[in-house]
């Protein structure tokens, strides 16, 4: 990222939200890292880890990865389908040592009818991935099935116990994936022919049921994306007035993702008493991959993978390889494990974006003078002490979730998180950094965070771990900081009631 000194001063803090805050956490994560551009269909956007707050489910916690940003809904022939050729993964530590203890697999098949029509004397496949309408599960008009299995590991990702989830009507160990939303003609009603696709799945070793989902959804992140990464390049009476926090659009808001999405018991997921987990997704991809310079018939049969699993993707806490790892460390971090995360340490301890912010704005002393920057590391790597931190707990990136911490109804949700609920003296500590929930404004909350409000907000940052040094002395900024936002109200995306929470996605025709 190039910085000029052209900048207002009051950019010096919102900047922090394009560099998406230091302090581990903002945005979606799109492209991030060098390879994974390379291989979109393994590019992990938003992770999200919550108490489920539909109705009667609040024992539940739901789990969201979305794979394969930046989707335009009118993105045919071929849409979206999902890379056979990947491991893609949902990753729990419910014993704070930041190694997974359950891994939910998900591997993906496509199955191709080549359709045709007789022209003449002859029978020619279609170009298309449907010849007619659609509505139901396996219609006969779609030409390109997509299906999938999910597998429970115990242990190790790779030499665990592994189990089958299976569909709890019927037994079957393969569940179908819907196809995209092409447009009203081929598909009506796309919200009723989505929900046909929703399963009851039954989990080895668990005794309650969960809830499957697999598809496109409209993507559920709220920012004002071009903006921040072009410096910051909004009016700054915009940007520090908080009666304008939804003045800008989405950028994002006509972009769809894939998303796949568990409701599992809270008691499949926990271990003995600690009621706190670690969440994160990865994909991985085959080692080596040859080309095949004469491509059989068929449907993405150019190429051929073996080898060992390699790690190509990984998110936790929103953004932080996009904005905080360092452009030499990007595709390390993507291939890292959390166990692992003392390696990058210092860009939390240490953070660049304040002090270089200061430097090219020539705003000495503009940065939180609390270094090392332990209210991150509290906030970020190990979790809240008496919110979500477990008692014994290794520092590493994931979303950590205290699942006895009740769920909040959405409309008493507050959007800023726990940062939100200090502020406002309320009852919703079930929101963000307490794991992540569709509405919780990533941008927002990280902006206080990054540049010190928490040590504010508490007055004596020790007294939730944060450290001595984070005192309202350690934050030039003041006060200031809780007016800063991007423009862009995450708390107005559409969403739905209840699982998979996130919305019908965009359609190629309205």
């Amino acid at each position: 990222m190039t910085l000029f000194p052209t900048l207002t001063p009051l950019r010096v803090v919102l900047l922090a939200g394009g560099a998406l805050c230091a302090g581990l956490a903002c945005a979606s994560s799109h492209r991030e890292a060098p390879f994974i551009t390379t291989v979109p269909k393994a590019d992990a956007s938003d992770f999200y880890m919550f108490m489920s707050y539909e109705s009667g489910r609040t024992d539940y916690v739901t789990l969201i990865a979305n794979y394969l940003p930046l989707q335009d809904a009118y993105g045919g022939p071929n849409y979206f389908s999902l890379d056979p050729n990947a491991l893609y993964e949902i990753h729990i530590d419910n014993n704070g040592d930041a190694k997974e203890d359950i891994t939910f697999q998900f591997r993906f098949k496509n199955t191709l009818k080549s359709t045709a029509l007789t022209i003449g004397d002859k029978s020619v496949a279609i170009p298309l991935i449907q010849s007619g309408a659609v509505a139901d599960v396996k219609a006969a008009s779609l030409n390109l099935n997509e299906s999938y299995t999910v597998d429970i590991v115990r242990g190790d990702r790779r030499s665990g116990t592994r189990a089958a989830l299976t569909n709890a009507s019927g037994g079957a160990t393969s569940f179908d994936k819907p196809v995209d939303n092409i447009g009203k003609k081929t598909i009506a009603d796309y919200p009723a022919y989505a929900a046909k696709h929703v399963y009851t799945a039954a989990i080895p070793g668990c005794t309650q049921a969960a809830r499957l989902f697999v598809g496109q959804r409209k993507d559920p992140f709220a920012v004002n994306l071009g903006t921040i990464f072009d410096l910051v390049n909004a009016p700054v009476a915009v940007i520090t007035d908080p009666a304008l926090i939804n003045a800008a659009p989405n950028t994002i808001d006509a972009k769809n993702v894939t998303t796949l999405a568990l409701e599992v018991h809270k008691s499949c997921l926990v271990a003995g008493n600690e009621t706190v987990i670690g969440g994160w997704t990865t994909a991985s991809m085959r080692q080596a991959r040859i080309l095949d310079p004469t491509p059989k018939a068929g449907h993405q049969s150019g190429d051929k993978a073996g080898g060992a699993w390699v790690q190509v993707s990984r998110l936790g806490m929103p953004l932080v390889n996009e904005v905080v790892i360092g452009l030499p460390d990007k595709d390390r971090f993507n291939a890292s494990k959390p166990k692992d995360d003392a390696q990058f340490a210092t860009y939390v301890t240490n953070p660049t974006l304040p002090a270089l912010l200061s430097a090219v704005l020539n705003l000495p002393g503009a940065a939180p003078t609390n270094l090392p920057r332990n209210d991150l590391v509290t906030t970020f790597l190990t979790g809240i002490k008496g919110v979500n931190q477990p008692a014994n707990v290794v520092p590493s990136e994931a979303l950590r979730l205290n699942t006895a911490i009740a769920a909040v109804p959405f409309p008493q949700q507050n959007r800023l998180g726990i940062v939100g609920n200090i502020l406002a003296q309320g009852n919703d500590n079930a929101g963000f950094p307490n794991g992540r929930r569709p509405k919780d404004d990533i941008v927002d909350i990280s902006l206080v965070a990054v540049m010190g409000g928490l040590c504010i907000a508490n007055g004596d940052g020790n007294a939730l771990g944060f450290g001595t040094a984070c005192k309202p002395s350690a934050v030039p900024l003041g006060a200031t900081v809780f007016k800063l936002h991007d423009a862009v109200d995450q708390a107005v995306v559409p969403l739905l009631p209840g699982f998979p929470y996130l919305a019908t996605p965009n359609g190629g025709t309205q």
